[in-house]
């Protein structure tokens, strides 16, 4: 069986006690991390928008007004949504209960979701290594050893991709995820309990329910650290228990049909396929962490991350050569364990001259990953206050709609608008006539994009356009040109005008 080496044996085997370069290397990558966490809760106050924030804000406002039937987030239909997650549905409750607005269960949402990432790599890491800087390096390993090239997508725990996501279930789930490998480490390890076992299945079913990539990547990680240590058949069938658990909880589910989604993907491969591209850019600098899981493999052919990194790198290869683009969410299943293994590779220098090369390599890694990620620091002070080659490298955030509620927009009213004010107006709760998302769930999501496309075009009859607004029941129309039945009613950012229909 893996076992991490205690405190004492890893510092005594490092460096000299006391010692003065001992002590800044114990240090500095925990200030630094210390550093990252802080402007992580400078982004939560000003919750920049982007991406699927409005997906998930929709989500939160449905459940807010009726936990038992939300429907579908972003458009009038009773349909279930795998959006409708054990975590979304808990952020619902909360709001209903206090009556806060969805943007502050949201900011709550993205401080326990870092707050479950810290603390789950912290204890990972723990079960890895008993160095004392090893948390705290692998934390900065995964949030800047990327490459040069900025990549965002939820699920990724890049520092400028988690500084827009940081509310989303997928950091939630992946915090989740982290505690989930400890856990397992820690009782395949130790003495195997039918309680851990359950709990342990239990909790693997919600990381799947809240964000199913994620759960993948979990499954992984998980499969990778039970073939490690290589558990007696007693011990696995208690494991198998617990996963007929989480299994049945999965099946129990009543929001929406987990296993449904297995017959989903087609759907989503045109979305995924960016993933396989421009590789080297977006993660060369992981490659440092192959070379780490090389001689780690080479030390113990049973080692877990190398082990989880052979599974990922197989799943998102396997995605790849069948068109399966979908299957690249399974990445980070190969980027965090190079990630973590960079940073063990480097705490383990100790007075060995070729490995403190390392160190200092992987030191030179991270601040090219910093470097690239800089923008990042954006999202938490007003772009003015940074220097001009950073703040060249900041992306602003979405304005959002709430000018059109100030307008006389309300709760459940259906809006008109093309795919990118879709993705936001849902948030404060009316619905557009067709998702700005894909939906797999709605059956008519196909003819409603086409209503929508044919509504806003030149081409479009008096008679055909009037249709589709009675047909979907439109009360207000965002963007467009001017007709007779429109009644100018606001001018919002970009000279965007909302139309109320009239009767």
């Amino acid at each position: 069986m893996h076992t991490a080496p205690s405190d004492t044996e890893q510092v005594g085997r490092t460096a000299p006690p006391g010692g003065s370069a001992s002590r800044v290397g114990r240090e500095l990558p925990q200030v630094a991390a210390a550093l990252v966490v802080v402007l992580m809760l400078c982004v939560v106050v000003r919750l920049p928008w982007a991406g699927d924030l409005g997906m998930h804000a929709a989500t939160v406002q449905r459940f807010r007004h009726s936990l038992l039937h939300p429907g579908n987030p972003l458009v009038d239909a009773d349909t279930p949504s795998p959006y409708h997650s054990p975590w979304m549905l808990l952020l619902g409750t909360v709001a209903k209960l206090t009556g806060l607005s969805v943007f502050v269960v949201l900011r709550l949402a993205a401080l326990t979701g870092l707050g479950l990432l810290v603390t789950g790599v912290r204890r990972y890491v723990r079960t890895l290594s008993g160095h004392r800087a090893a948390p705290a390096l692998a934390f900065l390993s995964l949030v800047l050893l990327w490459g040069p090239l900025l990549f965002n997508w939820s699920g990724f725990l890049g520092l400028n991709s988690l500084a827009l996501t940081v509310s989303y279930p997928s950091v939630f789930a992946l915090g989740l995820t982290f505690h989930f490998w400890a856990w397992l480490t820690r009782t395949v390890r130790g003495e195997v309990t039918w309680g851990a076992c359950l709990g342990l299945g239990a909790l693997w079913a919600v990381i799947l329910l809240c964000h199913q990539f994620t759960g993948v990547v979990a499954s992984l990680g998980g499969l990778a650290m039970v073939l490690a240590a290589r558990p007696a058949r007693g011990v696995l069938l208690r494991l198998g228990t617990g996963l007929l658990l989480g299994l049945l909880v999965l099946w129990l589910w009543p929001y929406y049909d987990f296993f449904a989604l297995f017959s989903a993907g087609a759907d989503l491969e045109a979305v995924h396929r960016p993933l396989y591209q421009h590789l080297a850019g977006r993660f060369g600098l992981v490659l440092l962490g192959v070379v780490a899981l090389g001689l780690r493999l080479r030390r113990d052919h049973r080692d877990p991350l190398a082990l989880f990194f052979l599974f990922g790198a197989l799943v998102f290869a396997a995605g790849g050569l069948t068109g399966h683009y979908s299957w690249g969410r399974a990445l980070p299943a190969a980027l965090i364990p190079a990630q973590l293994a960079a940073a063990l590779e480097a705490v383990s220098a100790g007075r060995d001259l070729v490995r403190r090369g390392w160190a200092c390599v992987l030191l030179a890694a991270l601040a090219v990953g910093a470097w690239t990620q800089a923008g990042t620091l954006g999202y938490a002070v007003p772009r003015g206050a940074l220097p001009g080659v950073v703040a060249a490298k900041y992306r602003t955030p979405w304005a959002g709609y709430q000018w059109i509620m100030r307008a006389g927009v309300r709760y459940g009213d259906v809006v008109m608008a093309r795919r990118f004010p879709a993705r936001q107006i849902p948030a404060y709760g009316p619905y557009t006539v067709a998702p700005g998302y894909p939906d797999f769930f709605l059956p008519d999501a196909g003819r409603r994009e086409a209503a929508v496309e044919r509504y806003f075009s030149p081409a479009a009859g008096v008679a055909e356009r009037r249709g589709i607004l009675r047909e979907y029941g439109v009360k207000w129309v965002v963007g467009g040109s001017e007709a007779p039945w429109l009644h100018r009613t606001a001018v919002g950012p970009g000279g965007q005008i909302l139309y109320r229909v009239v009767p």
